[in-house]
This record gives structure tokens, sequence and C-alpha cells, in this order.
């Protein structure tokens, strides 16, 4: 067995990213679930992230591990399916941890995933929440708002400093969503699956600004992968202002039409345990636990 060998880089080049992805595409195929979330596959084609990067070699052929950890103190990690049990995985997250990580992923908090984190004393801080459901044609018909609130699509190009004004009130508290920027939106706004149409917004028509626009209440931001038969929840949220004014339900209700208009099987979305209020509206709209991530970390 060759000594495992780590690369520190504050950036990827594209050979090297390319590499990883692949990876990454083993690891889900042998796991059957993603071994990388979006924050960290964006960061790996995007020089101003403020990302470290740790490559994991076996001699000098291809990577057989990656791994990397965020500014914010988060980190990730993976293994070629065809190096584990070889130590690559432990010296990854020691080096993870020793870097300044405090949490790591466990994406589908996986047999294998607990037992590395058991080996190291780490214990589990945090739990997100996939739920799913099956979508039908009843759930193609748009509800009705509340009285004063209308919806319309995302404008790109007008409506990036309202939307990003709402969202950071309505995710203060979160590690982060409550933390995206323009940069952040633009770079996501600049993937392929992006769809203004599935950018729905809620004003509440009964107020202006003082540019004399109407106030966003909330927003449900859907998400489709191309040729994909799933939909996702993306980005759901409600202005603290406006928060038991019964607009949680049907604007879960407003994105789940769009993604029903488009022929889709199923939705999906990402909910943290500890926020109760969303996992009891998204039970209400027919959601189910599919799967949970967890975060690893020191006592």
């Amino acid at each position: 067995m060759s000594e495992t060998r780590l690369e520190t880089l504050p950036h990827v080049d594209d050979v090297t990213s390319s590499a990883v992805l692949a990876m990454a595409g083993r690891v889900a195929d042998a796991d059957g679930v993603e071994a990388i979330s979006e924050a960290f596959r964006l960061a790996l084609g995007s020089p101003r992230s403020e990302v470290t990067h740790l490559i994991a070699y076996a001699g000098e052929s291809r990577p057989v591990g990656y791994a990397a950890r965020d500014a914010a103190g988060s980190g990730e990690l993976f293994v070629d399916p065809d190096s584990r049990r070889q130590g690559v995985g432990r010296a990854l997250l020691r080096a993870l941890l020793d870097g300044g990580a405090t949490g790591v992923w466990a994406h589908g908090d996986l047999s294998a995933a607990q037992a590395l984190a058991a080996v190291e004393g780490l214990v589990s801080t945090r739990e997100l929440h996939v739920m799913a459901r099956p979508l039908t044609a009843v759930d193609a018909v748009d509800p009705v708002l509340p009285e004063g609130f209308l919806v319309r699509a995302f404008a790109p190009g007008r409506d990036e400093p309202a939307w990003l004004d709402i969202n950071g009130v309505a995710f203060a508290t979160h590690p982060e969503q409550g933390s995206i920027t323009l940069d952040d939106l633009r770079e996501r706004m600049a993937q392929d699956w992006f769809d203004p149409a599935g950018f729905l917004l809620v004003e509440d028509t009964t107020q202006t600004d003082s540019s004399g626009q109407h106030p966003l209440a909330a927003f449900h931001w859907t998400k489709r992968e191309p040729g994909s038969a799933s939909g996702e929840v993306y980005v759901l949220g409600v202005h603290p202002a406006y928060q038991g004014r019964g607009l949680a339900g049907p604007v879960t209700r407003l994105g789940l039409a769009h993604l029903a208009r488009q022929g889709l099987d199923t939705v999906d979305l990402y909910v943290d345990g500890d926020n109760e209020r969303a996992i009891a509206t998204y039970r209400r709209q027919g959601f189910t636990d599919a799967a949970v991530h967890v975060v690893y970390g020191r006592r």
C-alpha cells in the first residue's frame, strides 16, 4: 500500500477539478448518495472562493481522495471506492480538523462515516434532513395566496438586491444560506439549471418602498437539474415581519405547482433538523424523511 500524500491548495486547476468530480461521481454510484454538496462543488471551479482543498494521492497516480473546508470551518471529504480501508479517509479527516474545520459533513450518515467519526472521538453536532414526496396532477394548480399578496417570477438584473435583503433576514441564523452574497447569487444564476420562471417572489401589494416597489414578503426558489424527473425546493423563505400570516403553506405549494406543471415525478428538499417549524410545514404538505446528513465535530 502506497503512503497517502496530501496536497493542500487554495485553488484547483481544471484538470484536477475534473478528476475530483469524476471521483465524486464514482463515490455517488457506490454509496447511493451525493459525495459533495453544491457549495463545495461550486468552489472547485471558483478562484474567488475562500475554500481550502486537500487532494489525497497514493503514489503519483490520480487522486484517491478529496477534502475541503471553508472559512466558516465547515468541511467535507470522500474517498474513491477503490482506495478505501487504506487510511485515506482518516488522513483527510485529521488534516481537516487540524487545519481548523469545526465540523465535517457525512452525507447520508453512512456506517463507514459513523465508524470513522467514532474512531476520532467525534460526535454529531448538526443534522440536515432530506425530505421528499411525489408530485401529482393535483399539485399543478396554484394555491390562493392570502389577500394583499401576489406572486411573480424573479427578474434578473432587477431583483437581486431585494432578494438578498429578504434572504439575509429570513436566514439570519443559518450558517450557509444566510451568508449568500451577490457573487454567490450570480454564480448560481449562471448554472445550467437556473430558471427565473421557477424563482417565485411574493410581494405585499398593500405597501410600497421608497422606490415605489412592493416589498418582498416571501419567496420560493425551485430547482431542476436538466433531464431530471425530480425537482427541488431549493430555497424557501418568509420575511420575519410576515411570519404567522398564513404564507408558508401557500408559498410552498406555489413552487410545487411550478414543478408539477413540468411533468416531474417527485420533489425533495433539505431542512435543518432543529428547524421544527419548517419541518412541520413540510410534513403538512406531504413530505417525509428520505435521508439524513450529519455534521461530526469534536466535543
